[in-house]
């Protein structure tokens, strides 16, 4: 094998962190066997840096995702690595696939991705491809198509970032919009979306963590200041009327504009994902009505885990639900009446049938891996106290810079949320804290704090190459999940900074009139960035 500077460096790298790492714990308490000897210190907070730095890097997530992972256990077992392995596989994978929440979500991950594969088979998505080609026929139409259809499924973001992907993908393929630009749509009308909808399955979690207080009321008060979604939706607008693109993105676009490559990089594992062969027989319908099915058999699932079904009112129903059994339940009823809408009308014969589950299944492995991993690492994050390291950082600065509290609490949010991979164990550690501080700052304070920590989670979980979320907007767009990380991270990152300055005029002026001076903010940002980017393609 050819090892190039890049390779030696990482190869180097690799072996002065973990010989930190037993010098850390070389001096270890042998006696103090609950928690390890680096908990609730800035080395818990290790793994996922080196997890995400190597993703970065080397292009290559299953081999850093398991370095984050065996970096943790060492640092858990207190550099035995006897014990290192036994935390490994036991209080990592094994617990990890073993978490009812997690199973739920990989049910519905495994039958979402049967209903993809029989909309394929049965002809519906080409025929929609078709139809959709003769309606949008503009690049802009087939971008502002996709971000539309963001908006409305807003339900859950694992939902939408598959259905999202599964329907418009052939549109934006006929179109010349590469697979990153896709995922970044995705993506960015998945959790933002979501973040800022009453009724979806985040304002569920929000409210099931604000004790003390009428959680969906708190909510919707806080969708104003939640500048990080909104002035996300601001920018794919403004991207998406001036066909504006900045980063790793220009690259993958003006490859996908001027040579058809959709794909960009040598790797591209989804290139032939979708199956050659498609019944002549399906039409639109076969892929609308089961996107309709799934829709409403989701929702029914949901508010039946909230007690809806049992005299508990639509929206108490939605805050109580469980979306781990609601959405399995619902995608699980949809699949059999798909199966009878398709199967009756000798769309597919039974056989086809059948071979679909394998497909979806295989189709499904990669984003499977990539999340079994994820929760392993994050467990191992979670072992060694990132959560009240962080917390504490929280608390530490609150009394000293009251007024800059929104934007301190933002910025750890989304640290955070960047090295867990997820938002809503980020805003279910940062919230209590935030109303805890309630009895200390004024009400619209409050407010804004919540949504200073609601933003960050979004976006940190935005950036973040282990999120689940952002596996799943891989997944839907069918791009290598490393490409979308890297093309959409200087877009988020553009957001955040104006979230961020935001965040300082709000902790001065607590009134929601500070969101018109974000929006411009953000357009003016945008402005700039463009006349910079076009003035060096002139030069």
């Amino acid at each position: 094998m050819n090892f190039n500077k890049k390779h030696i460096f990482i190869v180097i790298t690799l072996v002065m962190i973990i010989s930190m790492l037993f010098t850390v714990v070389a001096f270890a308490d042998e006696a103090e066997e609950t928690l390890p000897a680096v908990y609730s210190t800035a080395w818990a907070l290790l793994p996922p840096i080196i997890a995400i730095a190597l993703a970065l890097i080397t292009k290559e997530v299953y081999s850093s995702l398991f370095i984050g992972i065996a970096v943790g256990a060492l640092l858990v077992a207190n550099g035995n690595p006897v014990n290192a392995l036994d935390t490994m596989i036991n209080n990592g994978f094994i617990a990890s696939l073993s978490d009812s929440w997690n199973v739920g979500i990989l049910i519905f991950l495994v039958v979402l991705g049967i209903i993809v594969s029989i909309m394929n088979k049965a002809g519906g998505s080409k025929a929609y491809g078709e139809w959709a080609k003769k309606k949008i026929k503009t690049r802009r139409g087939a971008m502002g198509a996709t971000f539309g259809l963001g908006c409305l499924i807003f339900i859950d973001d694992y939902f939408n970032c598959l259905t999202v992907g599964s329907v418009m993908k052939p549109v934006t393929d006929g179109h010349n919009i590469s697979r990153a630009k896709l995922a970044y749509l995705i993506d960015a009308t998945a959790a933002p979306i979501c973040m800022i909808a009453p009724i979806s399955s985040w304002a569920a979690a929000v409210s099931g963590v604000l004790e003390g207080y009428n959680g969906l009321e708190l909510f919707i008060r806080a969708i104003p200041y939640n500048f990080y979604s909104l002035l996300t939706i601001v920018m794919i607008l403004f991207i998406i009327f001036t066909d504006m693109d900045f980063g790793p993105m220009l690259k993958h676009e003006k490859n996908a504009k001027e040579k058809g490559d959709l794909f960009t990089t040598a790797d591209r594992p989804f290139e032939n994902a979708v199956p050659d062969a498609s019944s002549d027989k399906g039409g639109v319908i076969d892929l609308v009505l089961p996107v309709i099915i799934l829709i409403v058999c989701s929702i029914i699932g949901m508010i039946y885990t909230g007690g809806f079904f049992s005299g508990t009112s639509f929206v108490e129903a939605f805050a109580k639900s469980d979306a781990s059994v609601g959405l399995p339940m619902g995608s699980l009823v949809s699949l059999i009446l798909i199966f009878i809408w398709i199967v009756a009308r000798k769309v597919l014969s039974f056989s086809d049938f059948m071979e679909c589950i394998t497909l979806g299944f295989n189709a499904m492995v990669p984003p499977i891996l990539i999340l079994t991993f994820a929760w392993t690492l994050s467990s191992m994050t979670g072992a060694l106290g990132a959560a009240p390291y962080v917390a504490g950082l929280v608390e530490g600065s609150a009394a000293a810079l009251k007024l800059l509290l929104p934007a301190i609490i933002f910025v750890v949010a989304c640290f955070l949320a960047f090295a867990t991979g997820t938002s809503w164990g980020t805003f279910g550690i940062l919230i209590p804290i935030v109303v805890n501080l309630g009895g200390t700052i004024s009400a619209d304070m409050l407010i804004i704090g919540i949504s200073a920590c609601l933003a960050g989670a979004v976006c940190g979980d935005h950036c973040s190459p282990i999120s689940d979320t952002t596996i799943m907007a891989s997944s839907g767009a069918q791009c290598n999940h490393i490409n979308h990380v890297s093309t959409q991270l200087p877009y988020a990152l553009t957001v955040a900074g104006v979230s961020f300055v935001t965040y300082i005029i709000a902790g001065f002026v607590q009134n929601v009139m500070v969101l018109p001076i974000g929006i411009v903010l953000m357009i003016g940002t945008l402005v700039v960035v463009q006349k910079i980017y076009k003035a060096k393609a002139e030069a």
